[in-house]
């Protein structure tokens, strides 16, 4: 047996994934890794999570870098085949990943250089956790400084991408010598949607932050400057052909489900069927072909299970499950049914009464999920006695990017309303939808709301309405706002 070549194949690498003969994989390092003889027999020892293990080494073999190890237990018994498989350490990715991203920020400082003539890289850095943006400092001949920010693994949201750079500009401009303009990179198809969200930021800060996109198309890429938009420009885009949410007919199956507890059970209807939440917690879908059903529940991936006779009394036990552990006077609030969906189970009780988070909304009809564009669907979509149409996003975890996120739905909204497409649709029945700016609430539990909310709402062009609406912690119980902030000026008393 080739034990000396075994002990130098182990070596080579610092971690392996041991797999036994269920599939179950196992890290272990090299060094955790026993070979020893006992006359002409080896044995092979190693710890898991089960403890410590001891084989008799019956064969080896090599299949390119995996190691196959043919193994038994005393006296011939539980005879099985284990494989060894490289691993690579974390460190040694993340020190991979590292060096690849600062290459590529590299790539992007000397693409920087070649836009501003007779400037060079002062310095190169990856920001934030993750690494997932360059920082870029050039110097001039007079010692200016100018400062650009780049996505460097192409993976970061135009949201994002300007929340950071939103900061990092903040951040430089308390310097000793302070840099107030940031140039922001981008890749092309994050051009038109950035510029958008810089449309709607504040003037001072719209002539901190300008916006390049990256020109691949030659051989060497270039940087190509674009003048911001202005708030008006918002509107010349012709919105897409609106129809107005169809009266929603649900299955047989989805109304006896919903009977089990309609006050906590809803249903939506997606994709020839329908979902069925409680609490916003999905648990059941009914799919309808050829005016046949079927149905499936259970809450998580592997726990689906086909809906029959047979097995609705399983169904109906998943339901009363829910309603105790559900709840907010559940006795085990770790469990994954009270701690999962939480901003559905928020959108839950509101969309029954919204009046409880501003009496001024009228109660019906309330639209959720409203779908504002391609693929951005608004959380609430309501209207105040006044006729001013409501964008409401909700949050039950702090979200850095809530503001902006909420300011494409707004947009998305406003540019429908202005083209009269939503009066047209009728969307509030009689209700006369206002000649005003749609306004923007923002909600959430009082501790939910990022540590930057407060300073990227001031960033906002102040002629956008956006409110804070701060709730009780204890809104699973009940909704209670104990705070009410607006950002605008415009502003008016709720």
């Amino acid at each position: 047996m080739e034990i000396d070549r075994l002990k130098t194949k182990l070596a080579i690498f610092s971690e392996w994934l041991l797999v036994g003969r269920r599939g179950k994989g196992f890290p272990i390092a090299s060094g955790e890794i026993e070979l020893d003889t006992d006359g002409k027999v080896a044995f092979i020892s190693f710890f898991d999570d089960t403890g410590k293990h001891r084989w008799r080494l019956n064969g080896v073999e090599f299949d390119g870098e995996e190691i196959a190890l043919d193994v038994a237990g005393p006296f011939g018994r539980e005879q099985q085949i284990l494989r060894l498989v490289p691993r690579t350490p974390a460190s040694q990715l993340a020190a991979e990943i590292e060096a690849a991203r600062l290459a590529a920020a590299q790539d992007a400082a000397e693409m920087a250089v070649r836009s501003f003539p007779n400037t060079k890289i002062s310095r190169v850095s990856l920001g934030e956790k993750g690494g997932r943006l360059a920082h870029i400092l050039l110097t001039t001949p007079t010692k200016t400084e100018i400062a650009a920010i780049a996505d460097v693994t192409n993976t970061v949201t135009h949201s994002a991408l300007l929340a950071s750079s939103i900061l990092w500009s903040e951040k430089l401009g308390r310097r000793k010598k302070p840099i107030h303009d940031l140039l922001i990179m981008c890749e092309k198809r994050r051009l038109t949607p950035l510029r958008r969200l810089h449309a709607m930021l504040s003037d001072h800060w719209k002539s901190r932050l300008s916006i390049a996109s990256i020109d691949r198309r030659e051989e060497i890429p270039i940087l190509k400057f674009h003048d911001g938009f202005r708030i008006s420009e918002l509107w010349r885009e012709k919105p897409k052909l609106f129809v107005l949410p169809q009266t929603q007919i649900h299955s047989r199956t989805a109304n006896a489900i919903r009977s089990l507890a309609p006050e906590k059970i809803d249903a939506l209807h997606v994709a020839k069927g329908d979902t069925l939440r409680f609490l916003g917690m999905p648990f059941a879908r009914v799919r309808t072909l050829q005016r046949s059903e079927a149905a499936w529940f259970g809450t998580g991936r592997s726990e689906k299970h086909p809906l029959t006779d047979a097995s609705w009394d399983k169904m109906e036990k998943l339901v009363h499950s829910l309603d105790a552990l559900r709840s907010h006077d559940t006795v085990n609030k770790r469990h994954t049914f009270y701690r999962s969906d939480t901003e559905s189970w928020l959108e839950s009780i509101l969309r029954r009464d919204i009046t409880k988070l501003d009496a001024n909304l009228r109660l019906s009809p309330l639209y959720h999920q409203f779908r504002s564009g391609r693929s951005e669907k608004i959380d609430l979509l309501a209207i105040r006695n006044d006729g001013r149409l409501v964008v409401i996003e909700l949050k039950a975890k702090p979200d850095r990017n809530m503001i902006f996120q909420a300011l494409e739905y707004w947009r998305n909204v406003e540019i429908r309303r202005r083209s009269g497409a939503l009066s047209e649709a009728k969307l509030f029945g009689e209700q006369k939808i206002a000649d005003r700016p749609a306004i923007i609430y923002l909600a959430a539990p009082a501790w939910s709301f990022h540590q930057e909310f407060e300073f990227f709402a001031r960033t906002i062009s102040p002629d956008i309405e956006i409110w804070r609406f701060e709730l009780h912690e204890e809104w699973r119980r009940e909704i209670k706002v104990v705070s009410r902030i607006c950002y605008s000026p415009l502003g008016e008393n709720l």
